[in-house]
């Protein structure tokens, strides 16, 4: 194997290459080891600091997990070697009392064989009665357990199941509503298209009446038209109107009534005269009470 290629230039170079080397020679140890056993030769390897502490922490683990290894092994060998030892001193004690395998019927060897077949498969040492009702007592209650948990698992299967068929008529729907909307789309998009024209043509009727409210308002400005003049005034100058139109109708009634006046002209021209007098002071008085009305609304 070829030197350690590092640079030792800090002030604790002197122990870091003492650590680097120790490390260096275990690892060389355990490379010669493991390549022994394979019997081959180590490969010539260019190591760097960060190569050789990685392959010192590989070793450091591989050699406490063989010395693990080596332990339990060791534990099994000897218990092996017990258990050969106790088979021995049993077949001798079977075979002194007439009870060998070579003394058994076939039905005998086969039904032991079985016996302890049981007995391994339910993990137990010995093939006693109560070892027997102990495993099987266990073997129940895991029993008792994986059924409560077949059970749990398939009431959950069964609700997976449900919320599974929800969710393929709820996707069957969806499926419908997008095709019966794909459908309608072209009548939608048709009917949008028309009431984009009357959102056009309400567009250029707005402006329309727009303009003429303007102008409408002008000509009210310029014939003197004021927010005072309402409905209210308006109809209180009609009801002095009816009062006056009561007023006038008598002395109508009464020119009416000298056309049956006697054939002399200047007692009628007289009575004509007096009662136009009259009536035009009526017109007068009723035209003062209009402007006092049409006065008073405006202050």
């Amino acid at each position: 194997m070829d030197s350690t290629e590092t640079s030792m230039t800090s002030p604790s170079g002197g122990g870091r290459a003492a650590s680097d080397a120790l490390k260096l020679a275990e690892i060389q140890s355990w490379l010669s080891s493991l390549f022994d056993q394979a019997n081959r030769q180590v490969p010539d390897l260019t190591l760097t600091p960060a190569s050789i502490s990685h392959l010192h922490s590989l070793a450091s683990l591989s050699q406490s997990r063989s010395q693990a290894s080596a332990i339990v092994a060791a534990d099994l060998r000897q218990k092996a070697a017990e258990y050969r030892s106790e088979a021995a001193r049993i077949k001798e004690i079977l075979s002194a009392a007439g009870l060998g395998r070579e003394h058994l019927s076939p039905a005998s060897v086969a039904s032991a064989q079985a016996v302890a077949g049981v007995a391994n498969l339910l993990g137990i040492r010995d093939t006693e009665t109560g070892s027997f009702f102990v495993a099987n007592a266990d073997m129940v209650l895991r029993k008792a357990d994986v059924a409560e948990t077949r059970a749990k698992v398939q009431k959950e299967s069964k609700m997976l199941l449900e919320y599974t068929r929800k969710a393929i008529t709820k996707l069957a729907e969806l499926k419908k509503m997008l095709l019966k909307f794909e459908n309608e789309f072209s009548l939608h998009e048709e009917q949008m298209h028309q009431w984009q024209k009357n959102l056009a043509i309400l567009d250029s009727k707005e402006r329309q009446y727009t303009s003429q409210l303007a102008n409408f308002q002008g000509m009210l400005n310029r014939v003197g038209y004021t927010s005072d003049i309402n409905h209210g005034v308006l109809m209180q100058l009609a009801e002095e109107k009816k009062d006056l139109e009561k007023k006038t109708k008598p002395l109508l009634e009464t020119l009416k009534s000298y056309h049956e006046l006697p054939p002399d002209k200047m007692l009628a021209a007289l009575a004509i005269e007096e009662k136009r007098r009259e009536y035009a002071a009526s017109e007068k008085y009723l035209d003062d009470i209009l402007h006092s009305a049409y006065n008073a609304s405006q202050l």
